[in-house]
């Protein structure tokens, strides 16, 4: 379990983390979400001790990180791919990392198994694409089999095939019953794989709850309906205090869950209909819903501004 409390960063006049309380608990995979410069990386850093929190505390079964004895045996990190010396083999890397924590030679051989990396485990690191450097990092946080593991990024730089890997591995280290923290840009994966969200905005925190509360908290919900009597059907859900509001492509839509409802009227008055879907939003566009007001940096569409342009922009302040 990792626990924090009140946790906050600051640089200077610029507040990184403000005062995040959440808990993160075993037996599920909880999602870390926030848009660029919101913290996370401030925050997991400041769990592993890499960073000093300005106020408040962060434990990890209830000690700080440099309480613990043999670090790796308690809780696994990737935090950077490129983290391991370039001049080591990937053998030699996790070796290094096996004896100051006190781990057996052996759970390198088991570890670098698990990530399909056996076959270069003598191969030096600096010539490994990024997917390898990132099986490498995973090799890593597996390495003390720790009861909490804690990702950053984790599937940059993978195929298809080593996304899903990954995915899998998550779920299967989380129904172990262990503390499982994940943080990725990649909505669709993360809709795939976390079970719990902790979102973040400008350091402070949006949103601690389930998947599926999440979505429908932070979404639309509706029914689209097609039919080619759609003037009759628009009378009859009128009758029946339903209000449809007509879409561009000819359809029509009923806000909140009401699909049963409406087919067993349009049953009851033999209307045809074409289409009767329930329609719910995605992860991102609940996301981005949600993070709208706190996002640090914005791109905006339109006519494209000369290089001449800009440099009198910058040269006004």
């Amino acid at each position: 379990m990792i626990e924090l409390e009140g946790l906050t960063k600051r640089y200077g006049e610029k507040t990184a983390v403000d005062q995040l309380t959440f808990t993160v608990r075993p037996g599920i995979v909880t999602g870390f979400l926030g848009p660029n410069g919101a913290g996370k990386s401030t925050t997991m850093r400041m769990i592993l001790g890499l960073d000093r929190p300005t106020a408040g505390d962060v434990r990890i079964d209830g000690r700080h990180y440099d309480e613990l004895k043999d670090p790796l045996t308690s809780i696994g990190a990737l935090l950077e791919a490129k983290g391991a010396h370039p001049g080591r083999s990937a053998r030699n890397h996790l070796l290094c990392l096996a004896r100051s924590n006190g781990i057996p030679d052996r759970r390198v051989r088991e570890v670098l198994d698990t990530v399909g990396l056996t076959a270069v485990a003598r191969k030096k690191v600096k010539g490994f694409s990024l997917g390898m450097g990132q099986r490498l990092g995973i090799a890593a946080a597996l390495l003390g089999d720790p009861r909490i593991l804690m990702f950053d990024e984790p599937v940059n730089g993978l195929d298809p095939e080593g996304i899903h890997w990954v995915r899998t591995l998550m779920k299967s280290l989380a129904a172990e019953g262990r503390t499982v923290f994940v943080s990725s840009h990649l909505m669709s994966e993360m809709a795939l794989t976390a079970d719990h969200l902790i979102v973040i905005g400008q350091g402070r925190l949006l949103a601690d709850t389930s998947m599926a509360d999440f979505i429908a908290r932070n979404s639309r919900s509706y029914v689209r309906i097609r039919s080619p009597q759609r003037e009759r059907l628009l009378d009859v859900l009128h009758q029946a205090g339903i209000t449809a509001v007509e879409s561009g492509d000819g359809t029509l839509e009923v806000d909140g869950d009401k699909a049963e409802h409406i087919g067993e009227l349009a049953a009851r008055h033999q209307l045809v209909l074409h289409e009767l879907s329930p329609q719910q939003a995605s992860l991102e566009e609940a996301f981005m819903q949600l993070t709208a007001e706190s996002v640090e940096y914005h791109a905006h569409s339109g006519t494209p501004v000369s290089p001449q342009q800009w440099g009198d922009d910058w040269k006004k302040g």
